[in-house]
């Protein structure tokens, strides 16, 4: 293997921090399910414009390429090699009542955390009957689930036109990953392994080997933001019941993609803010304060739609999955006063 030929538009942290001499040092290592650094790295490389450019093969891949890993960690979450990550699932201690209880404002609630099986390779290096092994796992212990969590499993492989349909219409139904999940190895052997569960309310849902083994997503119109987050909690414990997730001390819960690291939550809503958005250097201030990311309606990269933004925490690593989703509340009421003020 050679080093890299960078270009001045590869600018990922990457290639910010593949050295000529970390390069040596990891060239030829490869982890216990031969994930090696060119895997890691290709996504990077075939793709100039990427922000982070490396994914984990799997759990151990953090050790082995430590040296690339770390310091890409240390940059995107200010997260050292020494700390250690702390997980809080309690819903009680997350203070959150509605902020829009006559729905003025907030168009929808989401909060999703990517989970993976700790004795399988991540999505970049898993082989295909491992992928199967995964939906089997997953499908079946979803199958068992009762009460308000009870739904239906609708693999991708031979989906009926009808239930396709359905799906798209619900905007549950997930595609091939994009180039830069193409060039790590996620999108190999499509759709085989893959699929999409929800309940019969359409408040909960999970994807079974997208980008992580499972996303596991609640959801609902409106802003009960703690409702949403208790739904999340509940759906979590039942599946921890049946299923053991990759978790380490350092790193939290383990993801290919180093972003998604610790919590590996996102809590959003979907927030119609149109005067707001005549000021962007107002709106991204009060965003910044609570370490919030501002998107368009159709999530990364889209644009807003009629004055409507997808609101979501930045923080990941570090913080728990209540600070997350306490960020995301504090964050959104004062964007909701703010909004009533502008004239």
């Amino acid at each position: 293997m050679q080093y890299p030929n960078f270009t001045k538009e590869h600018k990922s942290l990457m290639a910010k921090y593949l050295t000529k001499e970390v390069f040596e040092e990891l060239k030829d290592l490869k982890t216990a399910n031969g994930f090696t650094l060119s895997k890691a790295i290709k996504s990077g490389i075939d793709n100039p414009d990427s922000g982070i450019g490396v994914y984990a093969g799997d759990k151990e891949s953090y050790d082995t390429f430590g040296a690339l890993f770390d310091s890409i960690i240390q940059e995107y979450h200010g997260f050292s090699k020494e700390d250690k990550h702390k997980s809080n699932l309690n819903p009680d201690e997350l203070d959150a009542p509605n902020p829009d209880p006559k729905d003025e404002f907030i168009v929808s609630t989401r909060i999703r955390v990517g989970r993976n099986l700790a004795d399988f390779p991540l999505g970049p290096a898993i082989s295909k009957e491992q992928r199967d092994e995964v939906e089997k796992i997953v499908s079946s212990t979803l199958g068992l689930l009762k009460g308000s969590l009870a739904g239906k499993y609708y693999p991708l492989l031979g989906m009926s036109e009808a239930d396709r349909l359905s799906l798209v219409e619900d905007h549950f139904l997930f595609k091939a990953g994009d180039r830069f999940l193409e060039s790590a190895g996620l999108n190999r052997d499509w759709p085989s392994g893959r699929g999409i569960y929800h309940n019969n309310e359409k408040t909960f849902l999970v994807w079974i080997n997208e980008e992580d083994e499972l996303r596991i997503i609640s959801m609902q119109k409106g802003g009960d933001i703690k409702e949403v987050f208790q739904r999340l909690v509940l759906a979590i414990s039942e599946l921890e019941k049946k299923m053991k997730f990759a978790f380490s001390d350092h790193l939290g819960y383990i993801t290919s993609c180093p972003t998604n690291l610790g919590t590996a939550m996102r809590a959003s809503v979907h927030i119609a803010l149109p005067k707001l958005a005549k000021d962007m250097e107002k709106f991204k201030s009060i965003t910044d304060k609570h370490h919030l990311q501002i998107r368009g309606v159709h999530g990364e990269h889209s644009q807003s739609e009629d004055g409507i933004y997808d609101i979501s925490n930045k923080r990941r690593l570090g913080v728990t999955e209540v600070q997350c989703v306490q960020d995301m509340y504090d964050g959104v009421v004062e964007l909701i006063k703010t909004e009533k003020e502008v004239i």
